[in-house]
């Protein structure tokens, strides 16, 4: 059966605001990340420039271990409810998270209290993430047409580098405009203001894009999504998500989040260099996305996840080392570009794959609550462990640590089953 002109600009509609919306949530969480370097002493004051970071990571990881709670409380409310009422609510919460830090006054002037409702706000945030990713998943994966999941779900990853990518800019635009010390008083809240407000205006975008059908078919005669319900009738897939995770998600923060300050702290690049460095390189990442996706449908998922698994065990330490002693900056990118191409086969499809591993009335929570657990162990706590590391003067060994987890996902992805033909979509 063909589809209408008219169901196909509601399907185009729908899936531009769902991605619209993940960026944003995706911005203001990548936010914290990119503007660390100016607000840590804000809330964390005593200690020297490593010290200061590894307190504002901390926090970041802190706020990934709120992502299960997240993730099983909103995967449920979009299997009960519908995966736009939980998109709503994800952006609304995140939103929140970001006028909170905007808004919180330093250590100097509120002492204690400031970390704390820094803690407070990212708590919130990662409520709010921990339910989103399973949500958009979902909904892009249930929104696609038969044979277009991989490039259609690639999306979101487009829109997630894309928010990291617009919190970079913002930053460029900023640093191009202030000085350093206007930067550190009072230049970073400004990015928190500017995602607090696009929060808000997708909240309404998100209220008026369709449900999908998937979840109108699910919702009679069918069990109740809930957590038990999953992990007794899904432990396979379930599991299965945890362990292609792993690897993943691990890789994604090393060469993303914390390799801006990896430039900085340890190869050596002034701070605008390494904001420039990374917006280049992550601008080339994010256009690559959908062409993994539309090969992963033409080849299937397995040989790009199989990819990226060999690719991130061979390569991960020889490129972390090189980088670390180039101070070009032109040889910095095209080794940070060459880490992201690595990666690619993994971030560009691992939101299909889940999908594709459960049945429409649970799947929203069998992607988000696996997913988030490994992302809380391994992502979450990437940057934390790699300043430690640092700190600790054994920073090879992070490398060596990204490496190994790769080695370990690539074991599953070699078992696993062919999603696309053997899914449950």
């Amino acid at each position: 059966m063909q589809t209408s002109p008219r169901q196909t600009h509601h399907q185009l509609r729908s899936i531009i605001g769902g991605s619209l919306g993940n960026l944003v949530e995706w911005y203001d969480w990548y936010a914290y990340s990119a503007f660390s370097v100016y607000f840590a002493k804000h809330f964390f004051p005593a200690g020297n420039t490593t010290a200061q970071l590894l307190s504002t990571a901390a926090i970041f990881a802190v706020g990934f271990l709120m992502r299960p709670i997240g993730a099983w409380v909103m995967g449920i409310y979009a299997d009960h409810h519908g995966r736009k009422a939980g998109l709503a609510l994800s952006v609304a919460m995140m939103g929140g998270g970001s006028l909170l830090i905007a808004v919180t006054p330093g250590a100097e002037s509120i002492g204690l209290a400031a970390p704390l409702l820094l803690l407070l706000a990212r708590l919130l945030q990662g409520l709010s993430i921990g339910g989103e990713y399973g949500a958009s998943a979902t909904y892009l994966t249930e929104m696609a047409s038969a044979g277009q999941r991989g490039r259609t779900s690639s999306y979101q990853y487009v829109t997630l580098i894309g928010g990291q990518l617009v919190a970079l800019c913002v930053q460029l635009a900023l640093q191009s405009q202030l000085s350093e010390i206007a930067m550190e008083q009072w230049g970073w809240r400004v990015a928190f203001l500017v995602g607090a407000l696009l929060a808000f205006l997708v909240y309404l975008l998100r209220r008026r894009i369709d449900e999908t059908a998937d979840f109108a078919k699910a919702k009679t005669g069918t069990p109740r999504s809930s957590g038990t319900e999953l992990f007794r009738t899904h432990p396979r897939a379930a599991l299965l998500v945890i362990a292609l995770t792993a690897g993943g998600t691990l890789a994604f923060y090393a060469y993303t989040t914390y390799m801006q300050k990896y430039l900085v702290n340890s190869a050596g690049f002034a701070r605008p260099q390494a904001t420039l460095i990374m917006t280049l390189a992550l601008a080339l990442f994010m256009l690559l996305q959908p062409v993994f996706g539309h090969l992963s449908d033409r080849i299937g998922r397995k040989p790009l996840l199989i990819s990226f698994g060999i690719a991130g065990t061979l390569f991960t330490v020889p490129l972390f080392q090189a980088i670390a002693q180039t101070h070009s900056q032109l040889v910095a990118f095209a080794l940070v570009l060459a880490g992201l191409l690595c990666i690619s086969g993994y971030t560009s499809i691992n939101a299909v794959v889940k999908a594709e591993l459960f049945p429409a009335h649970i799947r929203a929570l069998g992607v988000a609550l696996p997913y988030a657990i490994a992302n809380s162990l391994f992502g979450g706590s990437a940057e934390y462990v790699a300043l430690w590391l640092k700190d600790a003067g054994m920073e090879p060994v992070f490398f060596w640590y990204v490496s190994g987890m790769c080695a370990l996902s690539l074991i599953a992805y070699v078992r696993m089953r062919e999603t696309a033909q053997h899914g449950a979509m």
